[in-house]
């Protein structure tokens, strides 16, 4: 099982995340250069939810126009700009002033409601964690933002911390405690020499992978647990797309290091 995969940094839409091990979570990566326009209409029973990793660029469809969004320069510059879009929604995006990237999740939808504009002002921002693994958490398309099962946002991991830690899982629907969601994971990192471990593992043991992952790597989340831990001198970010019929963090410890939560 190869849940890992990788963008090859290409200009114009790139499907990066399609047929994989992934039922609900589709992603492109689009890198486009000022004036540059690429066409979405997929009438296809899919939602959007995009996250602008840098530069600026608008998203205009029928009924909506979002022009000249995005504030940062890249990932370790600041919250992002992100937008939700439903299902059957016929939209463009443009690049403007100079060079933007932004990525596209798609998941499978069922009620048509309305496009949102999340700007950075918006994004609510969370420390969580404790010594050895602390990590800052910002969420951009959550429970406030009428979406029918994508959830996004991302994180920032200092060098030697880990994240997604103590191990945790949100593969079972037992609420209140754990909803079925599954995630998808992309990373950068603060040098183009970075890099940090990714593992990915079940208690029964049928999935039980480990990964080293570099800049523009994405590793694919099914099911189970998912720690991961970035190398000491360097800085870790990952954009966390989540897709699943109860929305939110609503997830299990690993029993074993669950101690570690007291």
């Amino acid at each position: 099982m190869n849940l890992k995969k990788h963008w090859n940094g290409q200009y114009g839409k790139s499907a990066f995340i399609k047929n994989g091990t992934l039922g609900l979570i589709e992603a492109d990566m689009l890198k486009l250069r000022a004036g540059e326009q690429k066409h979405y209409y997929e009438k296809d029973g899919k939602e959007y939810g995009l996250v602008i990793l840098g530069g600026k660029c608008s998203v205009v469809g029928e009924g909506f126009s979002f022009e000249n969004i995005g504030k940062r320069k890249n990932v370790f510059d600041g919250p992002a700009t992100s937008v939700y879009l439903p299902k059957d929604c016929d939209f463009t995006v443009t690049a403007v002033e100079g060079e933007a990237e932004i990525v596209v999740a798609k998941c499978p939808a069922e009620r048509i409601t309305k496009p949102v504009l999340v700007s950075p002002e918006d994004v609510i921002i969370k420390h969580l964690g404790k010594d050895g693994w602390k990590r800052e958490a910002h969420f951009n398309i959550d429970e406030r933002v009428d979406a029918d099962q994508v959830y996004i946002g991302e994180a920032w991991t200092e060098g030697g911390m880990w994240s997604s830690y103590p191990p945790h899982k949100h593969d079972d629907n037992n609420m209140p405690g754990e909803s079925f969601m599954e995630e998808l994971y992309f990373y950068r990192f603060d040098k183009p020499t970075g890099f940090g471990i990714q593992r990915v593992y079940t208690k029964e043991g049928d999935i039980d992978e480990t990964y080293t992952v570099k800049e523009d790597d994405a590793v694919e989340i099914p099911r189970g647990y998912h720690p991961c831990t970035c190398a000491p001198g360097y800085k870790l970010y990952y954009l966390w797309i989540m897709a699943g019929k109860i929305r939110g963090f609503n997830m299990t410890t690993d029993e074993d290091h669950k101690w570690l939560t007291k």
